[in-house]
């Protein structure tokens, strides 16, 4: 299995900055993406940004230029930066790994989640 800890997060008043951090441990053949996804109340969870193997990035289009998306592979570990918040980034978000792991002789697709961490940003 492959656990995945998130870190960072709290409350900032717009225009401010937060790093998150989530780190993937356990027993893995290969992870082969790392992303962040968000849910505000009442919504649905979706995707922030995320980094796939050959280090290729993806972003909604309402972070672009705000957020970035970085990867320490030694350490297995994700970051998100986000710069210039706004009250409608608000939300709990989500790290999510996508993995290859070992089973007895197979290779099998394997995802994890976090726990969520809180994100409030006040105007």
């Amino acid at each position: 299995q492959v656990r995945v800890v998130e870190s960072g997060g709290g409350s900032v008043q717009a225009g401010g900055s937060l790093t998150l951090s989530c780190a993937a441990s356990g027993s893995v053949f290969s992870i082969n993406a790392m992303g962040w996804y968000r849910q505000a109340p009442g919504k649905q969870r979706n995707l922030v940004a995320n980094i796939i193997s050959d280090d290729r990035t993806n972003y909604v289009d309402s972070v672009k230029g705000r957020f970035t998306i970085s990867r320490d592979n030694a350490k297995n570990t994700v970051y998100l930066q986000m710069n210039s918040l706004k009250p409608e980034d608000t939300a709990v978000y989500y790290c999510n790994v996508r993995s290859t792991v070992v089973r007895g002789t197979k290779l099998e697709p394997f995802e994890s989640w976090g726990q969520g961490t809180q994100v409030t940003v006040s105007s």
